[in-house]
């Protein structure tokens, strides 16, 4: 696009550049520009700075606001190569100064497609990679993760029921939906049930329903999570919460697809997977007789383990930017990326809380962060001063003497840099004592 009120210069400009088999669109005043701006992507504009009317610079904020990909180029006489500066400033991508020869005009232009071919490049190239460690919303480049995706996308094609353990916070309904999204029920109902959190009591009639009169205040008949969600999925949390009297219930489901709501005399066919996960060991459950052998092996056809963050420390910065850029949104926050220092920390925390505890950690940041970059003090004081929080933590368990003894020195010994002669002034007691209190206390 070429903006150029001079029309012996914009027809001379537009030869030249048809030579070159370039596409040419050519308007004299900035206004029109910007019409036709808003009706056509352009990947260059030769923008005039001097034109009556609409100038140069206000035509280069409205192109960079209607396509900020479109790269402008300022056409400026000598004298005012200030303004060209400062249109640089407001996102021009260069200017070139009148009069020039076709040469110049012609090494500008190759300049910008270049720099548009490398950013398309790259984009392609980060995009590429985002899908190599992204499965849905899960994400990792570990080789934990990489084997849970593969995994995924498996049982993805069969309509199996599924078995994901993992500890708190891991991400196993996020598996769940995975799941859900990439196989033939996607676009079906995708239903959550957390097992602890309904009272046992209640948990058969949440499940298959019940009739009027089933019991007292079965006021109408209600129709049950697997009744909602027939023809889709079925998401079954923390299935090890599930007592034994609805197990055997569950395992019919499982089965023979069919369902009796609580009072009912007869059964209906439902269609649906089940997909159940459990933060607990069910073979050890099976074993203490408190979970169902048939049902644990029926549930366990395929199976998924998902690794907890501390097993997986190569991911954290991957997650950590991630979470950034969704709180960035959220929160409306210009928060662009985390110090080295505050990135240090990240990765030296146990994560007890998983990445669920992360994803808080960012949150938390985010909130309190008044510049560009997060900092140390903008995380959560347990992952700023482990060794207090551990301290702390003991404390509160009501944990040993020994216990919050063996913290403390780790404390100690942390801040004098691994110095024991140091570490014992600081502590009031001899090397020699220090010396065997890190022996009995396996501190290294």
């Amino acid at each position: 696009m070429i903006i150029e009120d001079d029309k012996r210069l914009r027809e001379v400009l537009k030869k030249i550049l048809e030579r070159k088999e370039f596409p040419v669109k050519i308007v004299g005043d900035g206004s029109d520009g910007i019409t036709k701006i808003k009706q056509s992507f352009f990947d260059i504009a030769l923008v005039d700075l001097k034109m009556p009317g609409m100038d140069g610079m206000e035509v280069l904020k409205a192109i960079k606001k209607i396509s900020p990909p479109t790269y402008v180029i300022i056409m400026t006489a000598f004298g005012t190569i200030d303004s060209a500066v400062e249109a640089m400033k407001n996102g021009a991508f260069d200017y070139i100064t009148k009069p020039f020869r076709t040469e110049e005009i012609l090494i500008v232009i190759k300049k910008a497609l270049e720099h548009r071919d490398l950013r398309r490049k790259v984009e392609y190239l980060t995009k590429q990679a985002e899908q190599r460690y992204k499965f849905d919303d899960l994400i990792g480049k570990s080789k934990p993760m990489q084997d849970v995706f593969e995994m995924t996308r498996r049982v993805s094609r069969s309509d199996t029921t599924v078995l994901i353990t993992g500890k708190t916070g891991t991400g196993k309904e996020l598996v769940a939906k995975a799941i859900h999204k990439s196989s033939q029920r996607e676009g079906k109902p995708f239903v959550v049930v957390n097992s602890s959190a309904i009272p046992e009591t209640l948990l058969e009639s949440e499940l298959f329903g019940h009739v009027k009169g089933a019991f007292t205040g079965a006021l109408r008949n209600k129709r049950g999570l697997f009744q909602e969600a027939h023809e889709g999925t079925l998401f079954l949390d923390e299935i090890g919460e599930v007592p034994p009297s609805t197990q055997v219930k569950l395992l019919r489901a499982i089965e023979d697809k069919i369902i009796t709501p609580v009072g009912a005399t007869k059964g209906e066919k439902v269609d649906l997977r089940l997909i159940a996960a459990t933060n607990h060991d069910l073979q050890q459950e099976v074993g203490k007789g408190t979970f169902r052998g048939d049902l644990y092996y029926r549930l366990k056809v395929l199976s998924i383990h998902l690794p907890e963050l501390k097993e997986r420390r190569g991911d954290i910065p991957l997650l950590a930017n991630h979470f950034l850029k969704k709180y960035s949104v959220s929160l409306e926050k210009e928060v662009k990326t985390i110090s080295k220092e505050a990135l240090s920390l990240l990765l030296n925390h146990d994560w007890p809380g998983n990445v669920r505890e992360l994803e808080h950690a960012i949150e938390r940041a985010m909130l309190v962060c008044d510049s560009e970059k997060i900092l140390p003090q903008h995380l959560p004081p347990e992952i700023q001063f482990p060794e207090e929080a551990r301290i702390r933590q003991a404390k509160e368990e009501g944990g040993s003497l020994e216990a919050m003894e063996k913290e403390y020195i780790r404390m100690i010994l942390k801040k004098a840099g691994g110095h024991k002669s140091k570490a014992a002034s600081i502590l009031g007691i001899d090397r020699r004592t220090l010396y065997r209190k890190l022996k009995n206390y396996g501190v290294e």
